[in-house]
């Protein structure tokens, strides 16, 4: 009997291992990324069927965020001009073609005539943040992927708290684990004060929630009256501002006045009403814009709800725009294929290409990963330099004095797949301009990496990149 019963559970874990393999296999996904889940599966038979259900279901296809939803807010007044009405001369062929692309793979009209600042420390950033939170006469919109319960975050939790008791409409969205630490008191007191607080995909004991813990809400957002609006890298936390024991972090975080804010308030609110299952209506939340500089901003978000991950294809065209050079910061770069090539393919036509990458980061099995994908990088011609300051977490870009890019989206396949994410693509020469000096004052404190010194480390350190690099698309 006992026989028999163990031979039932080994059958019913074979069928069930066949087919979730099976599963894979229909998805048609990338075929690096199921090869290494199957390996999981098959060298970690319960443990792998456990990390599956919860880390390895692709939900793109079945929506998490339904399009109905989004149709909804959509049709909220947006002060924006659709492709149709843009000059094309004031673009080349290839901006003008990121433009449409941008526009017809995620929706991303253009704002015109913004005023744009950059700030590249964090204590700027939250002293601009703050500032403009203070100066808040009616709502404000709040969504961040980490909210430490530490000195920055509780200072922001008292203005928060002093303006909801003000009378002003405070809304925030956290995400449930990356903001995991939060305290039940730190929660408990917002919503004591008014203060509407949601987190994204708690987690529950339901299937129906388990199974999505994997995808993670990574935007950073605040935006003021709908006048003022902020997006970038930096999360709620001292370590942006103070530093910690890796040093000090280096981030890029950018602010939006003008047409531009109506792009980071419509996004907010698709996510509210995904958290929140409530329409936020009203006029008060796109007041008419001021004009100010000419420029053209896109605010550009993907995740698993996305049909296109546009984020990534507005990246590669961006690449494929440079004819003078490319600048990238980036904490996490475990590139994908596509973006690995075209990094390569630019440096290789004689394109100045820059990476910069932290010394270290903050996740040392991502780092060995990273450093995986450096060698070819470096035969291609592409100038590698490790910042050494502390953590490089800014994730930046800026292509031939014209086209930035800032926002939340790492150069990984959990950002371009997994989480949900916000860039601002930004076509302006003064943003450009101002990107690339803040880039080349980075250099100071950066070593350069050549290809006759990485040529010379160790087996063994080739060996554990090799080994990070297998679940490169499970991070």
């Amino acid at each position: 009997m006992k026989h028999v019963f163990t031979t039932i559970i080994i059958l019913l874990y074979l069928y069930t291992l066949i087919s979730i393999i099976l599963v894979l296999l229909l998805e048609n996904r990338n075929p690096i990324k199921s090869i290494a889940w199957v390996l999981v599966l098959l060298f970690l038979p319960v443990l792998g069927m456990f990390f599956y259900l919860l880390f390895g279901q692709d939900y793109r296809k079945k929506k998490i965020i339904s399009d109905k939803s989004i149709r909804k807010v959509i049709d909220q007044p947006v002060a924006s001009f659709n492709i149709d009405n843009l000059d094309a001369k004031q673009f080349s062929n290839s901006q003008f073609n990121l433009i449409k692309l941008l526009y017809n793979n995620s929706g991303s009209v253009g704002y015109a005539n913004n005023n744009i600042e950059i700030y590249s420390d964090g204590i700027s950033t939250f002293e601009a943040l703050f500032k403009a939170i203070n100066s808040a006469e009616n709502h404000i919109h709040i969504e961040f992927f980490i909210f430490d319960d530490d000195k920055i975050s509780n200072q922001l939790r008292e203005i928060l708290i002093r303006k909801a008791k003000d009378g002003i409409r405070v809304r925030m969205i956290y995400d449930y684990w990356g903001s995991f630490d939060l305290s039940k008191k730190y929660l408990k007191s917002l919503k004591d004060a008014g203060v509407y607080v949601r987190p994204f995909l708690p987690f529950r004991w339901k299937i129906s929630r388990t199974n999505k813990i994997n995808y993670r809400n990574h935007r950073k957002l605040l935006i003021i009256d709908g006048k003022i609006g902020f997006t970038g890298g930096l999360n709620i936390a001292d370590r942006y501002a103070y530093g910690n024991k890796l040093g000090n972090w280096r981030d890029t975080f950018v602010k939006f006045e003008g047409a531009a804010v109506h792009g980071l308030q419509l996004l907010f609110m698709i996510d509210w009403y995904f958290v929140d299952q409530k329409l936020i209506d009203g006029e008060k939340y796109f007041p008419h814009p001021t004009k100010y500089e000419q420029n053209l901003v896109q605010i550009v978000n993907s995740g698993p709800d996305s049909d296109w991950a546009a984020i990534l294809q507005g990246i590669v065209s961006a690449f494929s725009t440079a004819t003078k050079y490319i600048y990238i910061h980036s904490p996490y770069f475990m590139p994908t294929e596509v973006i690995s090539s075209s990094i390569q393919m630019a440096a290789l036509s004689g394109i100045d290409v820059r990476l910069m990458i932290p010394l270290k980061s903050d996740a040392p099995f991502s780092d060995a990963s990273t450093e995986s994908y450096l060698s070819q990088a470096l035969e291609a011609g592409v100038k590698i330099y490790r910042y050494k300051k502390g953590v490089l977490h800014s994730k930046a870009m800026v292509i031939d004095d014209y086209i930035s890019i800032i926002g939340s989206c790492n150069l990984d396949e959990r950002s371009f797949v997994q989480n949900f994410e916000a860039n601002a693509f930004i076509y302006d020469k003064k943003t450009a301009l101002t990107l690339k000096e803040h880039f080349i004052k980075d250099l100071e404190n950066c070593n350069e990496l050549t290809l006759e010194i990485w040529s010379n480390r160790t087996h063994h350190q080739k060996l554990k990149e090799s080994f990070a690099r297998l679940f490169s698309p499970l991070m």
